[in-house]
């Protein structure tokens, strides 16, 4: 991916560089954190190879980077994703690069990412169970019971698509039309 972006950044000398990690998401609980950390690198690594900018700049509280830099980011959080996961859908690392809710449809051997714009504000209760998983194993799984139960897991994931596009709808009208009548909807 740099080869296609900027090929000349991709055989300069790179830095030497320590990277210290800290994290407040509990590993292995299914909150992404894998994806934040995956973002957080690929970010890190392609600023200090010169292949993206450093968007702050002095004096500054907040900063961004351009949209071809997000992507760039995305991408190499992904390859990052794949290695601990396997085959992961790359919403978590599309989340955590663009810093919104997004959504992955697949179709004609592409995925394609639809990051939301506009998000209303919502309480959300997340709980960590404390049960240990591993997301590869998980996505491995699910796999497996897709080609063994085809008849069985189609209808599911058609359930499961039919439900994410649905609050997918009602996510984006809120923020227009902010109604009491949405929340139900999303429980």
């Amino acid at each position: 991916c740099c080869l296609k972006v900027k090929p000349e950044l991709c055989f300069r000398d790179v830095p030497s560089v320590d990277i210290l990690v800290w994290s407040e998401l509990p590993t292995g609980a299914g909150l992404g954190s894998s994806a934040a950390y995956a973002v957080c690198l690929a970010a890190a690594l392609l600023t200090a190879c010169g292949a993206i900018s450093c968007p702050l700049k002095e004096g500054e509280a907040t900063a961004r980077w351009t949209e071809e830099e997000l992507t760039l980011i995305n991408s190499w959080a992904l390859q990052g994703e794949r290695v601990m996961h396997g085959n992961p859908s790359g919403v978590d690392n599309a989340v955590g690069t663009w810093g919104t809710p997004a959504s992955c449809r697949k179709g004609r051997g592409k995925e394609r990412f639809l990051v939301a714009s506009r998000v209303p504000l919502l309480r959300i209760l997340l709980t960590n169970t404390k049960v240990p998983r591993s997301t590869k194993v998980l996505v491995a799984n699910v796999k497996e019971k897709i080609l063994k139960f085809p008849a069985i897991m189609n209808p599911v994931l058609d359930s499961i698509d039919a439900i994410s596009q649905e609050c997918q709808s009602v996510l984006e009208a809120m923020p227009a039309n902010p109604s009491p009548e949405h929340y139900p909807v999303l429980e």
